[in-house]
């Protein structure tokens, strides 16, 4: 038994708990004149009670759940007075916060005894932060609409229902990937472009161009090329930014790969870590070189990038879809052709959606491909897609307006064949 754990210091965090969460109660409701049940002294008096009944009987805890019915009537006397009598400003308070945490602070007498220490501190934690944070969180809520609502359950939805049902086993021999797997994919995908979303919607500063980019190159580096380069052409008072804002969604893509293929391969990881770092640690560099080059501080954009939803169903079902039929190709073009034909297709790939490519590499490879030849592969398919990119920036900014980000993703891209003819060297 640690020392956290002996009956001793189990009293202590039990005191010193419920006395910090009486005070933040207390604090919380000290600029109103209603009354309000508990707080500094009521708090620590409830959890000592509960765990005073808890240790009668720890078993069938019958004590305890008798002093919660006594607890919870007489709470709801009070909330019953409170919904018919006004308060001092003529209301009606309907308000559960007061019973809640009562309940709450009886409730942690006999958490703290029975559960590890984090499992009591972290409750009571996060009890004060939800207590404490009424109006930014009612401000959150103010924020949000319906359809962000429904995006957070279509992302529950990808994750928590539909990948815990699909089988791990394969089924098909053309391929040994999974249903499992490639949902799995999908999830990872998906949680990267939905963290980045959130953040780009709700956090980055408006009218900060660069957070935006960053932000997008998480979501997705062409698709955030294609909009700055539109924007380089329509806006020029914004030309600076959306050049360098394109040099550094590539240089976030390279992370982005790194983290999804830290979840599925370590061993790939590991191997791709110094190249996509250094590739990443370049497009950054070369960024920086260009926006202080410009030494021009533009004018925020009259609009913003606005993030598409990254968790629409058709989209999720495309990508699986694509998935597979990546992993097939990968296959097939190992076998009939050995190496040089996945460094081919890799080549191909890359004028299109890399991810499916990457991934599938990642989770299973083909089977039969060494690691070396799967870090060359993924090296050729990013510098690939850097040079679609590039035509993008020139289609859409023009020439002139494009020359500073077509360098540096000519450049990277360049880099990024030196360092897989290296790898792939003897």
């Amino acid at each position: 038994m640690t020392s956290l754990e002996s009956p001793a210091a189990r009293f202590v965090l039990l005191i010193a708990l419920s006395f910090f969460f009486g005070l933040a109660f207390e604090e919380f409701h000290s600029r109103g004149n209603g009354e309000r049940p508990g707080g500094i002294r009521s708090f620590p008096l409830l959890a000592l009670t509960g765990a005073l009944l808890y240790g009668m009987d720890t078993h069938r805890l019958l004590p305890m759940s008798a002093g919660l019915l006594v607890l919870g009537a007489w709470l709801s006397l009070f909330y019953w007075r409170r919904l018919t009598a006004p308060d001092h400003e003529g209301a009606r308070s309907a308000g559960l916060m007061a019973p809640a945490c009562n309940l709450m602070a009886y409730v942690l007498g006999p958490v703290a005894l029975a559960q590890p220490p984090w499992v009591a501190v972290g409750a009571t934690v996060a009890a004060v932060l939800l207590l404490t944070g009424r109006e930014k969180l009612h401000g959150l809520a103010r924020r949000i609409d319906n359809g962000e609502i429904v995006t957070a359950g279509k992302f529950l939805l990808l994750t928590g229902l539909i990948l815990p049902l699909l089988p791990d086993v394969p089924v098909t021999r053309l391929t040994e990937i999974t249903p499992h797997q490639v949902w799995l994919g999908v999830v990872a995908v998906c949680t990267v472009s939905y963290v980045s979303y959130l953040l780009q919607r709700f956090i980055a500063p408006a009218g900060a161009a660069l957070w935006v980019a960053l932000l997008g190159g998480l979501y997705s580096s062409t698709a955030t090329t294609v909009v700055l380069a539109r924007r380089a052409r329509a806006q020029p008072a914004t030309l600076a930014a959306a050049q360098t804002g394109i040099i550094l969604a590539t240089a976030v893509m390279y992370l982005r790969l790194l983290a999804m293929i830290l979840v599925f391969s370590r061993p790939l990881a590991a191997g791709l870590a110094p190249g996509l770092l250094g590739l990443s640690v370049l497009g950054f560099v070369l960024a920086g070189l260009w926006h202080w080059k410009s030494r021009t501080t533009p004018r925020p954009p009259s609009d913003a990038i606005e993030p598409g939803n990254p968790l629409e169903l058709g989209a999720a079902a495309v990508f699986a879809i694509a998935f597979v039929l990546v992993s097939l190709a990968t296959a097939w073009a190992q076998a009939n052709f050995g190496v040089s034909g996945l460094y081919v297709l890799a080549g191909v790939v890359g004028v299109s959606d890399i991810d499916p490519f990457v991934l599938s590499l990642a989770e299973h490879g083909t089977g039969l491909v060494p690691l070396a030849s799967e870090v060359v592969a993924i090296l050729i398919a990013a510098s690939s897609n850097n040079l679609l990119k590039a035509g993008y920036t020139l289609a859409f900014a023009g020439v002139r307006a494009s020359r500073a980000p077509v360098a540096a993703l000519v450049l990277m891209s360049a880099c990024g064949v030196g360092l897989a003819w290296y790898a792939a060297s003897p």
